[in-house]
């Protein structure tokens, strides 16, 4: 088999970069062989650039340290089996190409010179032997491959301040597009294969482009043929919003501007390396990254800035091993010259810096270990040539945390949930950077594995991610790499029956909340089954519409109520229902009537009984406890810590419990509930185990109430709660614990979902660049995106097979700035009279509703 026709002069190249792991078997070479056979049907002329085989490299480094020349020659003689074993496996005979680089490795192994030009020439060989193998084995699968020496088309440019080890082992190259280039090339063939890595000085000789030198070469190549694009070919789908194997639900990065991606890469991201991008920016060449086990995956796209989108964070990236050193002196301020003495000592001791933070006092800078040999004697000799200057302090091990995304001071106001986590940790030095890319903190390295993933999802449920903006963000890496699991049913509302009766309930009017009563039975069913909760109550302010309260009540679940008419509202509805009563800050007069109806009473303050004693005198009482913190995605959802109202801080518990025995009362029932949209089922388990400790110094406790808060996923592709996983982590405590009875309170995780908002589309306004999409609902129907940050999926009900690409802020008509019901959401372009579905509304949406501006919120149905 040979090529199609041959293509015509001006045909366009396409650039392929594959690394170590995709040239290391037949099967990987047929992959390569069928990707660029596609690329050549497709018109354009192919350029495969190729690493060494997997570990190779490495093997070559360990020849170059190797002092006896016997070691050496055993180690050339084991990679040269490699090489052979792989060529008899692609099913060639002897290959005389192969030969003759294998016989140079052997001579350079026995080489009595041992400078930086012969390991660059040592370590050269892994990538001229992959090459010289893969043409000969594609050419043998019916794709005529012609073989490149990268080294005629690269040349290394000197840069200042380089020293003979960088000249020779990280060498660059200055490449514009080279039309005579691109025409030599085409004459060899329309399918060539080369290496990456390596490339020539200007005395001929071979010199290496260090860390990362495949990307970059495949890069170069791109800049110097002027390609249509090129393709980083790996074992990962592309770029993800964190390291998916410390944040399983990282999200894949569908597309980025040039800068995004070199952040992303510079700060920790191990897929492609930084200097791959520079060349491609002027001549705009795009560059896609790909894995080549699943060709299929989107992967990810890198190109010039797209000025349209919103700014995002798109990554949160980590870099450890960090090392800060922080100089002090009085004299540095306003002394000239101070920074440039400082600075040309680390430039003596070949240190470059990274980071940078000052003070009057005080200079902080940090030092990367990826671009800098920080052991213990280079950092010893800089700290005595600094403290002939200043006092000198090193701290480390550390870690860089970077958030990047374009426009990172205008989301400043999104990230203060994701701001106050660091809260938690110590943070030595925090830089923004002067491109408005990216937010730095350093913190002890030994806090940042388990800091990463709760800063993620704190941005993904902050919306400071936009993960739902298909445009920009894909799959999780859990959902394209992780076990197989069962796709989750589509929404209730999804489904072409329900959507053609929302759509007719929308004709009557709007806006108006519907309620899916089988969803609510769903979601009551599904808590029902764990066997570790003894009883079930429904918070009603979550949505007390009685019809909801019925069918709750019928599923088993009792009335959790937190006001007088709450109470009269759960006996109006569900009359055989148990109830509770767990106020705060409420008048005497709430408590006596609750009592009066003998509904448990909770306390979660020491006034009632120093103040009302007589009222709780011989009776039992629930005790709401704060156990010192709070969670959820936003601050007014978490209802612990000192910054809440909620709950009897455990420094009190004493001083109560003295109160009660004097009146008599008894404390039968621990709670605490510490907020709200909370995902991790190991929460509770804790929160139980924190409960049952404190009850057993009681000795009179029945029951531990753990509260509700159970999450629903606020993103597209966010996983659920796993309801099994709560299960074992709360029978874990339960077998620890088994005297206590063990009671939940949700609310909004059985509602939310049965519920939604349809509203009407009302006017259209671009303004400066952004598109505003009025709709007749406001924040006096859903104040919760106002009051919460909260998001909420929101469709064009009208329009459900057009194309989302129109990226608008949809609002309401209430005389507010913050009355917004979605920030940057890409929808099909909308005209007036449009109806929108604003999912997840079931809870705290009409139960929140008012009458501001005099508009009436949105009124009820519900579907049986």
């Amino acid at each position: 088999m040979t090529n199609a026709s041959a293509l015509p002069a001006a045909a366009p190249w396409i650039v392929l970069k594959f690394g170590g792991t995709s040239v290391s078997t037949p099967q990987r070479w047929a992959t390569i062989r069928a990707l660029a056979a596609s690329r050549r049907a497709e018109g354009a002329r192919v350029l495969l650039v190729v690493s060494a085989l997997s570990g190779v490299t490495d093997a070559l480094k360990a020849l170059c340290g190797l002092a006896d020349v016997g070691a050496r020659a055993a180690a050339a003689a084991d990679i040269a089996a490699r090489h052979r074993d792989l060529l008899r496996a692609l099913g060639l005979d002897r290959l005389p190409a192969l030969d003759a680089h294998l016989a140079e490795l052997a001579a350079l192994a026995t080489a009595a010179e041992h400078d930086y030009a012969w390991q660059a020439a040592v370590q050269s060989m892994g990538e001229l032997l992959s090459s010289t193998l893969g043409a000969a084995a594609l050419s043998a699968q019916g794709l005529a491959t012609a073989w490149l020496d990268a080294r005629s088309c690269l040349l290394a440019t000197p840069l200042p301040n380089q020293n003979e080890r960088t000249r020779r082992l990280s060498a660059s190259v200055e490449c514009n597009a080279d039309t005579a280039l691109a025409a030599r090339l085409a004459a060899c063939g329309e399918v060539l294969i080369t290496q990456g890595f390596i490339a020539r000085d200007q005395a001929g000789r071979t010199v290496l482009l260090g860390r990362g030198g495949s990307d970059t070469s495949a890069a170069y190549f791109g800049a110097l043929l002027a390609a249509a694009r090129v393709e980083i070919w790996t074992d990962v789908a592309g770029m993800f919003s964190a390291n998916p194997r410390q944040v399983p639900d990282a999200r894949l990065l569908t597309r980025l501007d040039y800068e995004e991606a070199q952040e992303i890469a510079t700060t920790g991201a191990k897929v492609l390396h930084p200097r791959s991008l520079s060349p491609l920016r002027d001549p705009r060449v795009p560059l896609l990254i790909k894995d080549t086990q699943r060709p299929e995956l989107d992967g990810t796209v890198i190109g010039p800035e797209a000025a349209s989108d919103a700014p995002s964070v798109k990554a949160i990236s980590a870099r450890k091993g960090i090392t800060l050193i922080a100089m002090e002196s009085v004299g540095m301020w306003q002394q000239v010259g101070f920074l440039a003495d400082v600075f040309a000592l680390f430039k003596q001791h070949g240190l470059s810096v990274d980071l940078i933070g000052s003070a009057e006092t005080n200079v902080t800078v940090s030092l990367d270990p990826s671009e800098n040999l920080l052991d213990s004697d280079a950092i010893a000799a800089l700290a005595a040539d600094l403290a002939r200057v200043c006092r000198v302090k090193v701290i480390a091990p550390c870690a860089a945390v970077t958030l990047v995304g374009r426009g990172m001071r205008a989301m400043l106001h999104r990230l203060s949930t994701v701001l106050a986590e660091f809260g938690q940790v110590k943070v030595h030095l925090i830089s923004q950077s002067s491109n408005n890319l990216n937010l730095t903190f350093v913190v002890d390295e030994a806090t940042v594995d388990a800091l990463l993933p709760r800063l993620h999802d704190l941005l993904l449920r902050a919306g400071a991610l936009r993960a739902g903006d298909r445009a920009l963000f894909g799959p999780s890496w859990q959902a394209l790499y992780g076990a197989a699991t069962a796709a989750p049913p589509p929404p209730w509302w999804r489904e072409p029956a329900a959507r053609a009766r929302l759509l007719a309930i929308a004709a009557e009017a709007t806006p108006r909340y519907v309620y899916h009563l089988p969803t609510l039975r769903e979601r009551a069913r599904a808590l029902q089954a764990l066997t570790a909760v003894d009883r079930w109550y429904y918070a009603i302010k979550a949505n007390p519409h009685p019809a909801l309260l019925a069918a709750l009540a019928a599923e088993g679940f009792g009335l959790e109520c937190v006001s007088p008419g709450e109470l009269a509202a759960a006996e109006r509805a569900a009359p055989q229902a148990a109830r509770l009563f767990t106020p705060n800050f409420a008048p005497r007069a709430d408590y006596a009537a609750a009592l009066a109806a003998d509904v448990p009473v909770t306390l979660d303050a020491l006034h009632p009984l120093l103040h009302w004693g007589e009222l709780f005198r011989d009776r039992e009482l629930i005790l709401r406890l704060d156990l010192g913190r709070g969670l959820g995605h936003h601050e007014k959802v978490r209802t612990g810590g000192a910054g809440s109202k909620f709950g009897l801080p455990v420094s009190d518990l004493d001083l109560f419990l003295r109160r009660a025995e004097a009146l008599g009362a008894r404390v039968t029932g621990l709670h605490a509930h510490l907020g709200s949209g909370i995902l991790d089922p190991r929460h509770w388990a804790q929160v139980c185990g924190e409960l049952a400790s404190l009850a057993d110094r009681i000795g009179t406790v029945a029951f531990l109430d753990v509260g509700g808060g159970l999450g629903v996923p606020a993103a597209e592709g966010e996983p659920a709660l796993d309801l099994a996983a709560l299960d074992a982590a709360l029978l874990e405590v339960k077998r620890a614990y088994p005297h206590y009875a063990l009671w939940m309170e949700p609310g909004r995780y059985l509602v939310a979902e049965a519920g939604v908002l349809l509203a009407r589309v009302t006017q259209i306004k671009h303004k400066e660049g952004v598109a505003y999409l009025g709709a007749d609902a406001g924040m006096n129907s859903l104040i919760r995106p106002a009051l919460y940050d909260a998001r909420h999926a929101i469709v064009n009900l009208t329009r459900p097979d057009d194309r989302a690409d129109t990226l608008y802020q949809v609002v309401g008509p209430i005389c507010e700035s913050g009355d917004v019901l979605g920030s940057d959401r890409r929808l099909p372009a909308a005209a007036e009279g449009d109806v929108l579905l604003i999912a997840d509304a079931g809870a705290y949406g009409a139960s929140m509703a008012s009458h501001y501006n005099l508009r009436k919120p949105a009124a009820e149905t519900v579907l049986s």
